[in-house]
């Protein structure tokens, strides 16, 4: 039986097993004998559970018919979509490539909305053709996109079904490349411009207004500005001349990537309360007279981030003088977070020495790049050729933000299923079809 030990595992879906490292109890050297690293893993009874508590919190907070549409940008793999369409998952899509990946993996069109600021025109046709009447919704970010979704719309003798994306001009606390809540992004419509186009009637000749969202970042661990958000949301929606079938609260929820933020990260449970409360305050009880609204989420990182691991293989060791340096065959092309957004993930030897002492370690990759580092001066245990790491909460944004960088082929994609049974759910690249 395996058993769990607190050094540096910061993840249920992780434990060491007579001093081997584990995920969902099944061996990572036993994995990386039978397939070359790097690789990610992803466990599928820690997906299955994250989206089966995101889902059930929603109801258990009285929201009306909740959907939970995932964030395909946050992990695009075919197998696991098809795991959380069998849930009854949606999709919150941002091209035309990731919604026939959707409809390739079984989430149907009236379970898609389409958010992006750079929808296109092919792409548009493409979203109005699915299924029997189109997609659930186009979440709308300017008034352009929106004469362009009418006019096609009419061409091909279609209403299309729009959601109006707000910009409730909030400052989110998180990275400033992943904040999207303010007027200085490029990201959705302010109130008076959303109010003033739903009452212009050429806008709408082949359009039905059918809802409105906000999402103002990613990786968020404080809610205020969450609540700041929805009630912005519930004002301008008060103020529209319809009633709404949906408003959408978008994604973003944060994970503890840290030990540290493990206090700091709201439970699902507390996000869903603050929800409902400002639902409840700023327009639900303004409109006793018609239906509650239905509440729609488009939550990524949340769901996959910690089902997620990458498997790599020391290479070799390089001291300068004070500095520690172990070289492993990932990259950032492989996983680019930590170089792009100074991330910090947990790095886990998989062999456990409780009786060597742990060394200061640069943990580098081969790219040449000096970005190519996924964690500065990490306590490691000494480490040789052929030693394996695993990078931790690696589900989301990992495979799915990828490069051939350096002439580098992607690294294949493993499943660890609830029997213990590993199966690729995408081969490595081989160099003959880097293109």
């Amino acid at each position: 039986m395996a058993t769990k030990n607190n050094l540096s595992l910061n993840s249920t879906a992780l434990s060491y097993n007579e001093g081997e490292l584990c995920i969902e109890d099944v061996s990572v050297t036993s994995m990386a004998s039978k397939h070359k690293t790097p690789f990610f893993v992803y466990g599928q009874k820690t997906l299955l559970a994250n989206y089966q508590e995101f889902f059930g919190e929603a109801q258990m907070a009285g929201l009306e018919s909740p959907l939970v549409c995932f964030a395909l940008k946050s992990n695009p793999n075919k197998e696991l979509l098809k795991l959380l369409a069998n849930e009854g998952s949606g999709a919150d899509i941002v091209s035309g490539g990731e919604l026939k990946r959707a409809l390739s993996a079984g989430i149907p069109a009236e379970r898609i909305v389409f958010s992006g600021v750079g929808k296109t025109a092919d792409e548009i046709t493409l979203a109005l053709n699915a299924g029997k009447n189109g997609i659930y919704s186009f979440n709308v970010e300017s008034i352009e996109e929106l004469e362009l979704i009418n006019f096609i719309s009419g061409k091909l003798n279609k209403k299309a079904r729009i959601c109006f994306r707000l910009n409730p001009m909030v400052k989110a606390k998180t990275h400033k490349y992943i904040s999207t809540g303010n007027k200085t992004h490029k990201f959705g419509l302010l109130k008076a411009d959303i109010i003033k186009a739903a009452k212009n009637k050429k806008l709408w000749t082949h359009s039905q207004l059918v809802g409105l969202s906000v999402h103002i970042g990613s990786q968020l661990l404080d809610l205020k500005a969450t609540e700041n958000a929805v009630k912005t949301m519930c004002e301008v929606a008060r103020a529209l001349p319809q009633a709404l079938e949906f408003l959408d609260v978008g994604g973003g929820l944060g994970v503890n990537y840290h030990p540290d933020e493990t206090k700091k990260m709201p439970s699902i449970s507390d996000y869903m309360s603050r929800v409902a409360k400002a639902l409840e305050s700023s327009y639900y009880s303004k409109f006793k007279e018609r239906p509650k609204t239905r509440v729609v989420f488009e939550p990524g990182r949340r769901i996959i981030a910690k089902a997620g691991f990458f498997v790599m293989q020391v290479l070799r060791q390089k001291v300068s003088e004070d500095q520690r340096f172990v070289i492993v065959d990932g990259g950032m092309n492989d996983f680019m977070r930590p170089s792009l957004y100074d991330a910090f993930h947990d790095l886990v030897p998989v062999k456990l020495d409780k009786s060597k002492k742990r060394i200061p370690t640069h943990i580098v990759g081969p790219i040449c790049e000096t970005s190519d580092c996924f964690g500065h001066h990490r306590p490691m245990p000494p480490l040789k050729t052929g030693d394996l790491i695993v990078l931790a909460d690696a589900g989301a944004y990992g495979f799915s933000m990828g490069s051939n960088y350096n002439l580098r082929g992607k690294p294949c994609e493993l499943l660890v299923k609830p029997n213990g049974e590993v199966e690729v759910v995408n081969k490595a690249q081989s160099y003959e079809e880097l293109k």
